[in-house]
């Protein structure tokens, strides 16, 4: 009984202990964003059913991120639905904590106010909660154990999570508009150009550690198109896909919304590129 008392209460002690991360990587990730007045009022103008598609395409996203990088180790499709609903739930209760303490919340709003502020910003948080393992302590400690090997669309998964990890935190900003407005078409394709240089040179060709050894028996040109062009059209669509959430592609010619989209699309394929490196 006395072994099952110890190891009944380790048990307990490490859930604690990875909710406690959880809601450690829910607020560390989404603090730039609780602190954005932009999320706030996107929170309270949003149009329900993209609010809804969000909160849709979250539950896969944190399923398949579970399964590489989750805040605890998972062996089935069924712990990786639980630990994604964990991590929202941890999520939702680390926004509305948070939010109300800031006053972005309070009694006397509308309940469709109130969960769509909490909502909103539970998306990133709930990536941060199951990016928590991977950031907040495990790495030499059986991280490398635990990781499993990603196949080509595990990487592009990754590097899409990636792409959400920087981009993120700056696409409700109106600097994204307001920069793509002031850029012309020639600085628009050297921004493309340098994209693509720094998310090739910064898996493949800058010796940071976990990151990826150039493939063998796979040319330069292979390499690149398979693995940075592919990536960056990932990082691209992403973008777009984060600008008509936020509304910033309401009323707006295909031209401005494109733009729009790289210069998003910057700071998204430098965190494309660092995926191994941060998740």
């Amino acid at each position: 009984m006395s072994a099952d008392a110890t190891a009944s209460s380790t048990i307990d002690r490490d859930f604690a202990v990875g909710i406690a991360r959880a809601f450690a990587g829910a607020l560390i990730f989404a603090l730039p964003m609780l602190m954005t007045m932009e999320m706030w009022q996107i929170g309270f103008s949003i149009s329900p059913w993209r609010l809804i598609l969000l909160l849709v395409v979250q539950m896969p996203l944190l399923v398949g991120l579970s399964r590489f990088v989750g805040f605890e180790r998972t062996r089935t499709l069924g712990e990786d639905v639980t630990d994604a609903f964990v991590a929202i739930a941890v999520a939702v209760l680390m926004a509305a904590v948070v939010l109300f303490v800031f006053k972005v919340i309070d009694t006397d709003m509308t309940r469709q106010e109130v969960i769509g502020k909490i909502a909103l910003q539970s998306f990133p948080g709930s990536i941060g909660a199951l990016l928590a393992r991977g950031q907040l302590g495990q790495q030499g400690r059986a991280a490398d154990e635990d990781r499993q090997d990603p196949t080509y669309p595990g990487e592009l998964f990754l590097m899409g999570v990636g792409a959400l990890f920087l981009g993120l935190n700056v696409a409700p900003t109106e600097e994204m508009i307001q920069l793509s407005y002031m850029m012309d078409p020639w600085r628009e394709l050297a921004l493309v150009l340098l994209s693509l240089v720094i998310m090739h040179a910064f898996v493949y060709s800058i010796d940071f550690p976990g990151g990826s050894e150039f493939p063998k028996d796979m040319g330069f040109w292979t390499l690149f198109v398979r693995f940075t062009v592919v990536g960056y059209v990932v990082v691209l669509l992403i973008c777009l896909y984060l600008l008509w959430t936020f509304g910033r592609t309401d009323g707006t010619d295909i031209e401005d919304v494109l733009s729009a989209a790289i210069v998003l699309g910057f700071p998204s394929s430098v965190g494309a590129a660092a995926a191994r490196l941060i998740l």
